[in-house]
């Protein structure tokens, strides 16, 4: 049990290593490690970075880590000056301090890369830890994603061996149930998940339309009558069956009906209320739907309320002062 626990530590930390470097080659030579740890059940690895990392990115980067685990090249160590390290392309950690000798770890084998005493060295750093002796014995390594550490500090997690080859048989299991229940084959899962999301969203608003017409009366084209005050028709009712999210909406359309003149809708959405109130356009030089819903609101036991003068929304403690409410709305209107 002991070596085993080592052994994942090793792999976690060589794995690291190699993320550094992918991490660096995608998204750029300012990134630099700020953070990190090696358990034996998973890794963490914190870095500079401004931004959240796209799937694209991280796609990429594991498939670079992978690639260089897949080249099962040994993981050689060296003891030299910090001078010769830093001259042979060694990452050393921001802030750390170094004696007068370093233990240099090199991995991987990229041409080009003009790191180590060939200049085709993948990964080189400064570390005193302990590592896999060949890449292969990481296995493999599975990003979990990447999520905000702090300021301009970005966290990626990760799983190797044992661990990431569980992850993704727990995600195939995942894959083929949601599969079973949709009656569709993994590789026609994303097409399916689209089509009943547009099929749930059309459906949300057909039963929103129809709870909005219901609470009007059926849809009838015939509303509440309208009554004047003060030269100006007002219509108001007090509705159930919907919330305030609807109110906008019913209040456009009985400003249609009306032609000219204010609306207060008052809803009843399961305890408390909410209330709305409108004024066309013709009206909004004279009367101002905040006003109108402010005192409204008042009324009802709520405070505030706000708006545009055409269309304005608040809420209440409860609908059982509707009538006060109205009567609020009235007063506006009749000054």
């Amino acid at each position: 049990m002991v070596h085993a626990r080592r052994a994942a530590i090793r792999a976690n930390h060589s794995a690291t290593h190699l993320l550094n470097e992918a991490l660096r080659r995608t998204l750029g030579d300012h990134i630099a490690q700020r953070g990190s740890l090696n358990a034996p059940d998973r890794l963490r690895f914190d870095f500079s970075h401004s931004k959240a990392v796209s799937s694209e990115e991280l796609a990429t980067v594991e498939a670079e880590v992978n690639a260089m685990i897949r080249q099962n090249g040994s993981v050689e160590t060296r003891i030299m000056t910090p001078d010769d390290a830093r001259g042979l392309g060694a990452q050393a950690l921001f802030g750390e301090k170094y004696g007068d000798e370093v233990r240099v770890v090199s991995m991987g084998i990229q041409d080009g890369s003009g790191k180590g005493l060939d200049g085709k060295t993948y990964s080189l750093e400064l570390c005193g830890g302990t590592h896999v002796g060949r890449l292969g014995e990481i296995g493999l390594c599975v990003l979990l994603g990447d999520s905000a550490s702090s300021a301009g500090v970005r966290r990626i997690e990760a799983l190797t061996g044992e661990g990431a080859l569980a992850y993704l048989a727990e995600q195939t299991q995942r894959l083929a149930e949601v599969a079973a229940i949709l009656k569709a084959s993994p590789a026609e899962l994303s097409d399916r998940v689209k089509t009943l999301v547009e099929e749930r969203r059309a459906l949300q608003n057909e039963v929103a339309q129809l709870r909005r017409e219901l609470a009007m009366g059926g849809g009838a084209t015939m509303g509440p009558e309208a009554k004047q005050i003060n030269g100006v028709a007002f219509v108001s009712q007090v509705i159930s069956g919907v919330s305030g999210k609807d109110l906008p909406a019913l209040i456009d359309e009985m400003k249609a009906r009306l032609g000219s003149g204010v609306v207060l809708l008052i809803a009843d959405t399961g305890g408390k209320a909410a209330v709305a109130a409108g004024v066309t356009s013709d009206l909004t030089s004279r009367l101002s739907a905040v006003t109108i819903v402010k005192a409204a609101a008042e009324a009802l036991g709520g405070k505030g309320g706000g708006g545009r003068p055409d269309m304005a929304q608040a809420g209440g403690a409860d609908v059982v002062n509707a009538d006060a409410a109205i009567a609020a709305a009235e007063s506006v209107i009749g000054v």
